[in-house]
């Protein structure tokens, strides 16, 4: 069975409505990842995944990024989206693990159980938002453990994985005993590190490398924020 690489992982990703959507563009910015010493990439949508691994051979994370109208859960939410990764084929699954009710009230262990019981050797991710959905995925057998969604639910809202000296992942790394995956708002090299520093097994980067949009939206952030007004 392939494992995760240890180090830095390049999500490459871009919504319908962004600027770059597109395989084409996921799939050039892959290579440049790689080059870049990227030891994996993280994608969305069967389409996408396709188009990046005929052009580069690290391990893929892969996951699909689908609303639902009876739920917030909206990353490889249901057997659905496991079949379509599983059909492309990647080395790794995400799936939001947060206690959030799921689609069709579905829970997260009958998923967990439905896709052990039919692919036992699939790499399972879990993208968690709080200390408890960390300890119930790996209850749950996951084979990776990830802060991605740390500050993007309700109950996060307005906390970020590099507060306190990153105490949320110190908090994580402390209470589980599977690989711990740092992801979520780390936005510079020196951040990446700390989280290595720290004992995680792999950092997981997005926007900070592959969406130039909110780059250059810090950028003008910062120098407007500096720009004094007319005495």
């Amino acid at each position: 069975m392939i494992t995760l690489p240890t180090g830095l992982i390049v999500s490459c990703q871009a919504l319908e409505g962004e600027p770059l959507h597109s395989e084409f563009i996921m799939g050039r910015m892959a290579i440049a990842a790689v080059q870049g010493g990227a030891k994996g990439i993280r994608a969305n949508s069967a389409r996408d995944i396709q188009e990046i691994k005929k052009h580069v051979t690290v391990p893929i994370i892969g996951i699909v990024k689908r609303d639902y109208e009876d739920s917030d859960v909206f990353i490889t939410a249901t057997m659905k989206e496991i079949e379509e990764l599983m059909e492309v084929g990647v080395d790794a699954i995400a799936l939001d693990a947060t206690k959030r009710p799921r689609p069709g009230n579905l829970s997260l262990q009958e998923l967990v159980h439905a896709i052990r019981s039919i692919y036992p050797n699939q790499l399972l991710m879990a993208d968690c938002a709080t200390l408890e959905d960390c300890i119930e995925a790996d209850r749950l057998g996951f084979d990776y453990i990830s802060t991605t969604l740390h500050g993007y639910t309700d109950e996060t809202k307005g906390s970020l994985l590099y507060h306190d000296d990153f105490k949320f992942l110190k908090d994580v790394l402390d209470h589980v005993t599977q690989p711990v995956v740092a992801e979520g708002n780390i936005l510079t090299p020196e951040m990446a590190k700390r989280c290595m520093d720290l004992g995680t097994h792999a950092v997981v980067v997005g926007g900070a490398i592959t969406r130039p949009h909110q780059i250059t939206a810090r950028f003008d952030a910062a120098l407007t924020s500096s720009v004094k007004s007319p005495l």
